[in-house]
Formats: C-alpha cells, sequence, structure tokens
C-alpha cells in the first residue's frame, strides 16, 4: 500500500495529466486491487455528451458514471474526510487539489486515502440538478448513411448519377448529427439553455460556459451561432421540457417566435436569465431587472421550481393609409420591425428617442460601448425633444378605436403626446404606468394572462412622473384595436424602433406562451439566502457585550459571536451579569417594539457596578421590518 501511495503521489505531482503506463500499474496493483486496470480510465478526457448509435451501445445499460476532473482550485470539503481544499497561490500554483465530479460535483482530495478506486465504475446521481440534466445516454450521435451500391459498384452509371447525386443532396440537408431518445419521468423536468452573447456586455460568454459545467455542454446552445431554431428542432420529443433564455426581452420574443414556427404541442414554458438593462418581461415574471452574479446553481433550482403562467401575445397588422395626402420620405417605412409585440407597442415621444438613439448608434457605433454614455444619450435627446416639442402634434395625427369604441376625441381633448398599448405590468425599466386602479371600478387591475390590452396615454408631466411612481392616463382595456396615422410617426415594438408611413394598425390576441414564473419561496431544497416564513412569536436571548468589542467586531458576526461566547464563560467565574434574559415579542416586530422589552427587562433585573445599558441594539440578520426565527440580540454598553 505504501508503494502505490508513494508512486501515484510521485506521479501525480510531477504532472497530474500522466497517467502510468498499463504495465507499471499491473505490476504494482494487481496484486493488491482487483480494481487496478480502472485507474487507466482516469485519462481526464473530455465530459462525455453523448453516446455513439449502433446496436452494441444500445444493448448497453443505460448508465451515467462519473467523470473524474482534475481540480486546482475547490470549494467546499472533501466528501470522504470532510475536511476543506487548502490550495496555496492559487493564482499561479500547479498542485492539483481534489479530484471532482463534472456531473455530480462530488469533490475529493488528491489522496489516495479519500479517492477509492472503486469510485471509478460507480453510478453517478448526477448531483442537485438531476432533475434539469440531459444525461449524455438520451443523446445519440448519428452517422451519415452512405448512399453507394455495392452491388452496382461496375454498372456504367450515366443520368442516374445525377439522380442518386440529387437524393444524397436532399439526404445531407434532412441528416441531422444527434437524436434524442428520453426515457420520460415524471419527476424530470430537462432544461435547454439558450445564451445571448451579444447581451450584457460580457456577461453572456461568462454564463454561457459555466451553464456548461453545471449542465450537459449539448444542452447549451449560443444563439450568435445560428439562432434557437437548432436545438428547439433537436429537442422537440423531449417530454416536460423546460428552456431558459439569457439575454435581454429580444431574446425572449426571438425565441417564442422560434417555437410558434415549429409548432410545438405542448410549448416549452420558457424562463428568464435577464442581461443587460430593462428587462420588463423578466422583472414581471419575478426575475429581476438584470443578472447580478447570483449563483448558477441558485437560478437553476429557481427555473426547476418555478410555476408556468400564461403571457398574452398580440399580432400586429398594418395597412397602407391611403386616405392621406402626405409626401412620401426616404426614412418612414410601411412594415414594422416585429409583428409580434409581448411588452408592448407605443408611438410618440417615447419611439421618438429610442429612434433617434438607434438612428445614432448605427452611424456612430464607437461613441455608444458603455451603458452611461447610452443613458446620457438618452436623457439629453428625450429633454432636447421636450424642448422642442417633437410630438406635441400626435394627438391631431391618430384615430384610436377600441373593440368599437372611439377613443379620438378624449386622446385630443387630453392633448397626449404619447400613446403606449402594453400587456404586461412593466415598461421603460420597470416602471409601472397602469398603476394601481384602487375604487376606479371602470378598470380591473393589470394582468398578462387575461386577454387584455391596456392604452395608456402621457403627457410630458406624467411620463416624468413615471421614475417616482406616477401613471399614465388610464384610456381603455380592451380585446381589439383599429390604430390609424395620417403622416409618418415614430413607433417601436418591445424596443424596437421605425418611422412608420401613413398606415392603419389591427391589434390583435395572437396566442399564450408559457411562461416560468419564479417563485418567491423554493419549495425544494432551501438556499441560505431565501426568505424563511416568519413565525408568530419569537423568543430572543438578550445579552450584554462591551462598547469596544462592538466597535471592533461589528462587521464580523462570528467573532462578535464568539466574544459573546467567551463573555459568558467569564461570567459563570466571576458572576458578572452579562446575560439579561429573554424576551418574546411577535414575529412581525419592528426594533423600537424590542427596544421597550429590552428596556423593561433591564428595569426588572438589578443592576450591579455602573454597567449602563445603550438604548442601540444589534441584532444579527434582522432589519426595521421583522426578525427572522433565529435572531440574537447582543445589546451594547459602556464598562
Amino acid at each position: 500500500m505504501k508503494t502505490v501511495t508513494f508512486f501515484l503521489r510521485l506521479t501525480w505531482s510531477k504532472n497530474p495529466l500522466i497517467v502510468p503506463n498499463e504495465e507499471q500499474l499491473s505490476d504494482l496493483l494487481t496484486p493488491l486491487f482487483p480494481f487496478s486496470s480502472s485507474l487507466l480510465q482516469i485519462n481526464f478526457r473530455c465530459k462525455p455528451s453523448f453516446r455513439e448509435s449502433g446496436s452494441r451501445n444500445i444493448r448497453e445499460p443505460i448508465v451515467v458514471r462519473h467523470h473524474w476532473v482534475h481540480r486546482r482550485r475547490q470549494e467546499g470539503k472533501c466528501k470522504q474526510c470532510g475536511k476543506g481544499f487548502q490550495q496555496k497561490f492559487a493564482f499561479h500554483s500547479k498542485e492539483i487539489v481534489a479530484i471532482s465530479c463534472s456531473w455530480c460535483k462530488q469533490a475529493y482530495h488528491n489522496k489516495v486515502s479519500c479517492f477509492m478506486l472503486q469510485q471509478i465504475e460507480e453510478a453517478c446521481p448526477i448531483g442537485a440538478h438531476a432533475a434539469l440534466i440531459v444525461p449524455p445516454t438520451w443523446i445519440i450521435r448519428v452517422k451519415r448513411h452512405q448512399s453507394s451500391m455495392k452491388s452496382s459498384k461496375k454498372k456504367k452509371r450515366t443520368s442516374f448519377k445525377r439522380k442518386s447525386s440529387k437524393k444524397g443532396a436532399e439526404e445531407g440537408r434532412l441528416w441531422k448529427p444527434f437524436i434524442i431518445r428520453p426515457i420520460p419521468s415524471p419527476l424530470m423536468k430537462p432544461l435547454v439553455v439558450f445564451v445571448n452573447p451579444k447581451s450584457g456586455g460580457n456577461q453572456g460568454t461568462k454564463i454561457l460556459q459555466s451553464f456548461m459545467w453545471y449542465l450537459n455542454p449539448r444542452q447549451v446552445f449560443d444563439l450568435s451561432q445560428g439562432g434557437p431554431t437548432e436545438g428547439l428542432e433537436l429537442y422537440r420529443k423531449v417530454h416536460n421540457l423546460r428552456i431558459l433564455a439569457c439575454g435581454g426581452d429580444g431574446t425572449v420574443g426571438w425565441i417564442l417566435s422560434s417555437l410558434d414556427e415549429l409548432g410545438l404541442n405542448p410549448q416549452p414554458p420558457v424562463s428568464v436569465l435577464p442581461l443587460g438593462t430593462g428587462n420588463d418581461l423578466a422583472r414581471t415574471l419575478n426575475w429581476g431587472g438584470g443578472y447580478t452574479d447570483e449563483p448558477l446553481s441558485k437560478i437553476l433550482s429557481h427555473v426547476e421550481d418555478g410555476t408556468v403562467v400564461q403571457l398574452d401575445r398580440w399580432n400586429l397588422q398594418v395597412e397602407p393609409n391611403q386616405n392621406t395626402g402626405a409626401e412620401p420620405d426616404e426614412q418612414q417605412t410601411d412594415k414594422l420591425p416585429l409583428d409580434v409585440f409581448n411588452n408592448y407597442f407605443s408611438l410618440g415621444f417615447d419611439a421618438h428617442v429610442t429612434l433617434e438613439f438607434h438612428e445614432s448608434r448605427e452611424a456612430n457605433p464607437e461613441k455608444f460601448n458603455s451603458r452611461f454614455r447610452n443613458k446620457m444619450f438618452y436623457a439629453g435627446t428625450a429633454f432636447s425633444d421636450f424642448l422642442m416639442g417633437s410630438s406635441k402634434d400626435l394627438s391631431k395625427h391618430i384615430k384610436v378605436v377600441c373593440d368599437g369604441t372611439d377613443l379620438t376625441s378624449k386622446v385630443q381633448d387630453l392633448k397626449l403626446q404619447c400613446l403606449v398599448f402594453l400587456n404586461i405590468p412593466r415598461y421603460c425599466a420597470g416602471t409601472t404606468p397602469w398603476g394601481n386602479p384602487g375604487d376606479h371600478h371602470d378598470f380591473e387591475p393589470q394582468r398578462h394572462d387575461d386577454g387584455y390590452i391596456e392604452v395608456i396615454g402621457f403627457t410630458m408631466t406624467s411620463l416624468a412622473t413615471l421614475q417616482v411612481g406616477g401613471h399614465g392616463e388610464r384610456l381603455n382595456q380592451c380585446r381589439e384595436v383599429t390604430l390609424t396615422t395620417t403622416k409618418p410617426l415614430p413607433v417601436q415594438v418591445d424596443g424596437e424602433p421605425c418611422r412608420l408611413a401613413p398606415s392603419v394598425i389591427h391589434i390583435s390576441l395572437r396566442n399564450q406562451a408559457n411562461m416560468v414564473q419564479k417563485t418567491k419561496r423554493r419549495t425544494s431544497l432551501p438556499h441560505m439566502n431565501d426568505q424563511q416564513p416568519v413565525p408568530e412569536r419569537l423568543r430572543i436571548r438578550v445579552s450584554r457585550i462591551s462598547m469596544t468589542d462592538y466597535e471592533a467586531l461589528h462587521y464580523d458576526k462570528d467573532k462578535l459571536r464568539q466574544s459573546f461566547y467567551w463573555l459568558q464563560v467569564i461570567s459563570l467565574l466571576f458572576t458578572s451579569p452579562i446575560p439579561l434574559g429573554l424576551i418574546v415579542v411577535p414575529g412581525d416586530s419592528d426594533l423600537e417594539t424590542c427596544r421597550e422589552h429590552i428596556q423593561r427587562l433591564q428595569e426588572v433585573r438589578p443592576r450591579r457596578g455602573r454597567t449602563r445599558l445603550i438604548k442601540q441594539s444589534v441584532f444579527r440578520g434582522v432589519n426595521a421590518d421583522h426578525f427572522p426565527s433565529n435572531s440574537y440580540n447582543y445589546t451594547t454598553s459602556n464598562s
């Protein structure tokens, strides 16, 4: 055993990628271990993402085995000994500290005492995200069939060559390198990830690589390499499929349109990892306004536990308005950039600002290389348009009919400069222009799955108050809209602007898409950062520490807790009155209520010496609203 340990340590320490040859291993290990030949399998090949086709491979038992890789940096603890992985100078050290499975993420020390040879052939449980990961045994690589006929090689070929070449070209177009043979299970929710690397600066590229580590690389797709159609076509027959769109709202719309074209039934629900800015659809579905380096493992858990909801999608049909004498303009177009919208369709002031930004960025892309510059340009353009009054005559050039009701006179009376047809509650990077109707009985609270679209008008004043909680002028909630324009106007569809020629625009419900809404409280494995339910009553232990200790250790609660422990030990030895007692308060109590209970506790308990209680309290893991169930109160004192 010592010889084996010495040999393995010597070999791995010199070069972790060098594996002893078969003769050396057989001489050393065969007398000692029956699994000695299996060590050769740890040659650290690429992660197996598929299996080969063929009768032999099909008959083999479908088992996913561990895929062991060397790790120079490893978080967590060894599964065998329970100790952490110590690495020195991790930035330039070539020392291998751990052997980890790329599927289940189990990790062991790079020692014979921790990593057993028997584990090489063990079946892998896939890990915490087993329900989302597509096993490599499902994906089969198909060999290209050759259309040559051996029996007719010697025969002369004339016109048959052309026929066979055409047939071969058709087969080449229809040939697919991989096919999916899933094994249905009610517990499985296979996930397909689409990443837009152009969204969010460099975030997309980093996320793409990370998802390939957490999942099967063949279930992660780069949208810059051909779009989502190839991935959706590959997984179209997988039961209970879910989709994760990593990008902006435009990326989500791209995937939803591809699902419509393919006609998948049932349509897989789409979850969102928002990249970049805006992301109003992601905000509506509780995914947030942007990615803030949250652990991807936690995001995958939210995708698995998310609730499937419906999202209305609306058609835009445009016809030229022949009843106007407007002169043709080179900058105008008779087609919209999109014929379907998920978020909103608008015209007027906001579309004019977006159009100017879009045209300036296309003319000088080098000037729009940062978010700060983009926001400054938006602000400057909005201010200049406000001074020039570019959209003050909007109400004179449009006619609005909602479910047969003509709203044109109301639009003109209010002198609206912007008109928005809103499908979701969020607009313009998180604002809520519809607001809460409250006691206004003519309107209902907004929903994204009720088959109704909200029509909202804005003046310059109401647009300015959006960022501070204001709302627009509620005009109607309807199922169909007919909008007629009599001159070229700036419009935008889900953030894509254009200058539309005089047109008649029909808005109607297209269909409903399945989306994944992030649940606020998880139903499976909880994370430490998740909100825990607040109990009815809290029992809080109150103790006193010195002001010196608090000022020195308030930034580190663990050290503060350790200091409190030693103070308790000292109190037992020297009978110092440090522990004060227990208070019982309602679970939703604020800090002021707790301070009152602590003050009463101090009045009841006799004071010794010159100890004085300070009213300010320091709580571990609390805020001004409520306390978690495991809170402790450390009141400070001058001693």
